[in-house]
């Protein structure tokens, strides 16, 4: 079910109740619950106890810095298809020399204003993703985001 907000800059970041409200509050808790009871009464069990917490933990952060590298890898090909489809004859050759970060940031440009926002962030060497973003006059909204 799509969103009913046209989404902009202000609104377009992705937050999960469920992973940022609730499992990493959870996986913190538990973390340094972990490490009271083995700096307070150290034992092989605490110790073994502190290290599944850091496990949790890594795994946690892990898990979303995959999913979040796959879906640029999935943005960074969408976004080429996209632009040799829309950019004229003489940025064709410069596909390929933007960053991943320029791509994604770019995917939240219309159509008719990508060929010529494509040219300034090579030309003039932008590669802040906030900056990029804060350029783009028309959104495109990207409500599938991992």
């Amino acid at each position: 079910m799509a969103d009913k907000t046209p989404q902009t800059f202000e609104n377009h970041a992705r937050i999960l109740p469920a992973f940022h409200y609730v499992a990493f509050p959870l996986f913190a808790v538990n973390f340094f619950y972990a490490l009271y009871q083995t700096v307070t009464g150290f034992s092989w069990a605490n110790l073994v106890g502190f290290g599944l917490a850091v496990a949790l933990m890594l795994l946690f952060f892990l898990a979303r810095t995959m999913a979040l590298t796959v879906q640029d890898r999935v943005i960074r090909l969408e976004e080429r298809l996209r632009m040799r489809a829309l950019l004229p004859a003489d940025l064709q050759p410069r596909i390929d020399d933007f960053t991943v970060k320029q791509l994604v940031a770019l995917r939240f440009a219309a159509d008719d204003e990508l060929p010529a926002l494509a040219r300034k962030v090579l030309d003039d060497k932008i590669a802040d993703q906030k900056t990029i973003k804060k350029m783009v006059m028309h959104w495109r909204a990207d409500h599938q985001r991992a």
